[in-house]
């Protein structure tokens, strides 16, 4: 049997969905900008890259975490991977399609 979200959790799903392709692309353009101009905003040096580093981390940390945040409405599985930057097309645990019928 085949289920689909209802509307509710379809909006829920594109939310994260939003968020997710934004902070990633505010993450992609910060990292151009950081990693281009390090030496000049003193980031980083030929003997030390602590500063760089830990802004680095601090950049994709919120991204592994809202993969790991993402679960299935249907079934509560945790989707994580699957997911890439949209979220799939079907859940493989349960197999329900992550969007609203129609």
């Amino acid at each position: 049997m085949t289920h689909y979200l209802t509307t509710e959790q379809d909006a829920r799903l594109r939310r994260w969905e939003r968020w997710n392709r934004n902070y990633f692309l505010f993450a992609f353009t910060a990292l151009i900008i950081i990693l281009v101009f390090s030496s000049q905003l003193g980031l980083s040096s030929g003997d030390s890259w602590d500063g760089l580093g830990i802004i680095l981390v601090l950049l994709v940390a919120p991204i592994v975490a809202m993969q790991l945040k993402l679960t299935c409405p249907a079934c509560s599985e945790k989707l994580g991977w699957q997911a890439k930057l949209m979220v799939p097309e079907q859940c493989k645990h349960c197999g329900c399609f992550l969007r609203a019928k129609g």
